[in-house]
């Protein structure tokens, strides 16, 4: 199997390209959007649709700003989502066998 964005040679059962990191064939888990706790400018609204739509962080942000100067839609909609958007959920590890023990 050939990753679609790299073109690299890839594992028939892989779900993301060990190369590139992006996403490959059919994945079974729905996607939501959700403002992720890293790569936050100000609220992580922009880092969540861009990783969403599987598209570069810096390309929403100037969209969204030059939709915000020229329309005015953008300041509204930001603190919109800002609300509106979850948080990731915080990831923990599971406790080791020798974090069980208490000697």
């Amino acid at each position: 199997m050939y990753c679609n964005y790299c073109g690299k040679v890839i594992q028939d059962d892989a779900n993301i390209c060990a190369y590139c990191g992006k996403r490959v064939g059919a994945v079974l888990a729905r996607k939501r959007l959700l403002r992720p706790k890293g790569d936050r400018k100000i609220a992580g609204v922009c880092a969540g649709f861009a990783e969403y739509f599987d598209l570069d962080v810096t390309m929403v942000r100037l969209v969204w700003l030059i939709v915000a100067v020229m329309t005015g839609v953008g300041l509204l909609a930001y603190p919109i989502a800002w609300i509106v958007m979850p948080d990731e959920p915080t990831l923990t590890s599971a406790p080791t066998g020798a974090q069980l023990t208490n000697t």
